[in-house]
């Protein structure tokens, strides 16, 4: 095949290294930032993703047996497993090919089945544990490389759906399907109004007309608590709907409206009732934030966000000295507008609404704050939005 990109054209050689020939397609995947709506995803509410253009490539060649072998440029490392076989434990530094196997036999499983391996040659330049969802480009970019290998095709949803549990009973994450469909349904210009109980997804453009961007501060730390903190979150939440369902009608936290929450938080024991209570409003914000951007009002956005913040840092409790401080160093910069933590928390990433003719300034007060705080030097990005899955080069 002719690449007419450069990158697609050196990722295409560096296969030609490994597996002796060339790939056929090339896929890629988007991450995504959530511009408000966290941990909402799991409770049947509402989120605000957008695709961005750091993004998961998966260079494909179909085999004739039902081997997957997969290499990464990213980790220098591969793993090659056979689909009939039942999976094996790995070593801790290639953990991140379980989203790979998973995907590769959730697919397999569904009707009528992959029937065929690959391999496959994956690059990224999404940044693992930034909150960037880069296990859900990885998903997606490979498993759009399998089906196509295998000759098969999938409705887009349930491409999503395969992400979701391979996490979930694969690599152990309980996770929604925000990152998932925003890595199948990203459209370049807008943010994605996803409904997590309807899956009904509502592009929402991008305010063009105001100059401002947005930035992706990674705070490069991962506490250890943060996985059995997002199942332990997600079991709480689980627990309140138990509460709540004995007295009213409710399915979901989705079913509670900010009017009404006075009402229920007195049936319910702390700490569940702070994290129903964010959950509740945070559905609210994201309303709102939409309604703020369709009428391109970035103040409104700015102070959504500071609030979608404090809520994750006093009810949830998902953030963490480093967070906080990134949001504080950023509020205090000329030019921002808003800033909070984004993802499952503990660690990651800050999204911050900075003007344009800020972003200098901005890259400068937060980077020297936080490298006399910690001693750490933040990744910022300055994130453009982009499409969805693909084929690439």
């Amino acid at each position: 095949m002719s690449w007419t990109n450069e990158s697609a054209r050196e990722l295409a050689s560096q296969f030609a290294r490994r597996y002796g020939r060339e790939p056929e397609r090339i896929f890629r995947a988007p991450g995504r930032i959530n511009l408000v709506g966290e941990h909402t995803d799991y409770n049947q509410g509402l989120v605000l993703p957008m695709g961005i253009a750091l993004e998961t490539l998966a260079a494909v060649a179909p085999r004739a047996d039902r081997t997957v072998e997969v290499a990464s440029l990213n980790r220098r490392s591969q793993w090659r497993f056979d689909l009939d076989a039942e999976p094996c434990a790995r070593p801790t530094e290639l953990r991140w090919t379980l989203y790979v196997e998973g995907m590769a036999r959730v697919l397999d499983q569904q009707t009528p089945g992959l029937g065929r391996g690959a391999d496959l040659l994956v690059h990224s330049t999404v940044p693992e544990g930034a909150g960037l969802s880069s296990s859900a480009a990885l998903e997606i970019a490979v498993g759009a490389a399998l089906l196509w290998a295998a000759g098969r095709r999938l409705p887009e949803r349930e491409l999503a759906r395969a992400g979701q549990q391979a996490e979930h009973h694969y690599v152990g994450t309980r996770c929604g399907l925000m990152d998932q469909l925003t890595a199948v349904f990203a459209r370049r210009g807008h943010a994605l109004l996803i409904d997590c109980r309807t899956l009904e997804i509502e592009p929402v453009a991008w305010p063009r007309e105001e100059p401002v961007g947005l930035a992706v501060c990674n705070s490069g730390v991962k506490h250890e608590l943060a996985s059995s903190a997002y199942n332990q979150r997600r079991a709480e939440c689980e627990r309140g709907v138990e509460i709540l369902c004995r007295s009213d009608r409710i399915a979901s936290l989705r079913d509670i409206e900010p009017n009404d929450w006075p009402r229920y938080e007195t049936l319910l024991p702390e700490p569940i009732r702070r994290r129903c209570r964010h959950v509740v409003y945070e559905n609210a914000r994201v309303r709102s934030f939409v309604a703020a951007m369709r009428a391109a009002d970035v103040e409104h956005m700015g102070r959504l966000l500071l609030a979608s913040h404090a809520s994750l840092r006093d009810d949830y409790e998902v953030s963490c000295a480093e967070l906080d401080f990134l949001v504080e160093a950023a509020m205090n910069t000329p030019g921002v507008i808003g800033a909070r933590m984004m993802g499952g928390g503990f660690g990651g990433s800050t999204i911050n609404l900075v003007r344009r003719d800020a972003q200098e300034r901005f890259v400068n007060a937060v980077t020297d704050a936080y490298r006399r705080a910690f001693g750490l030097t933040p990744e910022i990005h300055f994130v453009e939005s982009a499409d969805g899955v693909g084929e690439w080069g």
